[in-house]
């Protein structure tokens, strides 16, 4: 009991001193010129004595910090970060990459303060004249799409109104979370708009798309583009084909898919007779349904949520910590689709957190499939006894 009373006042010392800091911080001002060290600020309107001015990296560190609360995870990614094995490890700043400032106050903003491995070897590349191709794989989670979207933006010329920069998803749902993350990165930079090219978006016959940045899916960008003519392709400056795999390997299995959710609906009906408060999110939902189910589950008012492989993709919601794939994915062979495996475990333990993932195995044919699994990550996957509650409970704490 006392331990208990002993970590009641410290976290709410520490809650108070976080407080503190948090307020110093915001009334700070800051500069995005890291090598101006010596310049000094006064608080506007509180008369206390001159501060150091601090960095844009520094203050978005400290925010990131203050952010988190008292929640703590082993698997920081600042340490990663340090470590040169990790994906995410990364030595340089973004300062070096020579952004618009503009840019660069929204990448901070968004909590950013250094580059990983993957942004720190394909943004010099990307933002280099002349523009160069690129094809870049990197683990689920690091930072690929933060990537694509600044040298994208980085290419804008702002004063243009036509569309001058296309990223292509293979989904509704990622499409959407690609275009999220692009609006915070250029949040300061108000010149720049965007358009979604998905279902349920509408242009009117005759008119032009006036915003310099399309994001959408295959279908609908293909379509405005060269049925209706609503923009001029050949202006085009910048093309991203985010998850190109998916989109080869989606070709022709529409059999596979229909299957998939029909087990999908099923499997919501079974968990939802037995009192679970579930959603499920196919391909055979409307636009309006999809986002309904997503805030729905964002918002915590399901705590599950059943979707199919495609869907999935596009799913990026901090608060999940486990995922369960119900039947593991097959190729169009009936062998083990390791890439789909990927994302799917991918929706967990984003950007160095930690995740769980389970899988459902029935029998030797599922076990093979499993094993396929294995060899081609090089990575074990621990058998766990489903009867075995205290085996399961310390999963939580592995």
């Amino acid at each position: 009991m006392a331990a208990t009373l002993d970590w009641a006042k410290s976290a709410d010392d520490q809650e108070k001193h976080l407080t503190e800091i948090y307020k110093k911080v915001e009334s700070i001002k800051v500069s995005t010129n890291s090598s101006d060290a010596n310049n000094v600020v006064r608080n506007e309107g509180t008369g206390d004595a001159e501060e150091p001015e601090i960095s844009a990296a520094e203050a978005s560190l400290m925010k990131k910090i203050l952010r988190s609360k008292l929640i703590e995870s082993t698997y920081d990614v600042e340490v990663q970060r340090n470590d040169p094995n990790s994906p995410l490890y990364s030595v340089k700043s973004f300062e070096e990459l020579n952004l618009n400032p503009d840019l660069l106050k929204g990448v901070y903003a968004m909590g950013f303060n250094s580059p990983s491995k993957i942004q720190e070897t394909a943004l010099p590349t990307l933002l280099a004249d002349p523009p160069q191709n690129m094809i870049a794989q990197s683990q689920s989670g690091t930072g690929k799409t933060a990537a694509f979207v600044l040298a994208s933006l980085s290419r804008v010329d702002a004063s243009k109104s036509f569309p001058q920069v296309i990223i292509l998803s293979p989904t509704y749902e990622l499409a959407l979370q690609t275009g999220n993350v692009a609006k915070q990165m250029a949040q300061y930079c108000k010149e720049i708009r965007f358009r979604f090219a998905v279902r349920g978006e509408e242009v009117p016959r005759g008119e032009k798309i006036t915003e310099q940045v399309i994001i959408g899916t295959p279908g609908k960008v293909m379509d405005w583009a060269l049925r209706f003519n609503f923009f001029n392709i050949r202006k085009i400056k910048v093309f991203v084909l985010d998850e190109a795999d998916v989109m080869i390997a989606t070709q022709g299995h529409h059999d596979q898919s229909i299957r998939t959710r029909r087990t999908a609906s099923w499997l919501s009906e079974k968990l939802a007779t037995e009192g679970h408060a579930v959603a499920l999110l196919s391909g055979d939902l409307q636009v309006d349904q999809r986002i309904a189910v997503l805030n729905r589950f964002r918002d915590g008012k399901e705590k599950v949520l059943i979707t199919t492989n495609v869907c999935a993709r596009g799913i990026d919601v901090e608060q999940v910590t486990v995922v369960v794939n119900f039947d593991l994915p097959v190729d169009q062979k009936g062998r083990a689709d390791c890439e789909t495996y990927l994302h799917r475990i991918g929706r967990t333990g984003r950007f160095g957190k930690v995740g769980l993932a389970i899988n459902m195995v029935d029998g030797p044919r599922t076990i093979a499939l499993l094993k396929q699994i294995e060899d081609r990550f090089g990575r074990k996957i621990v058998k766990l006894d489903a009867e075995d509650v205290d085996e399961i409970e310390r999963l939580n704490h592995d």
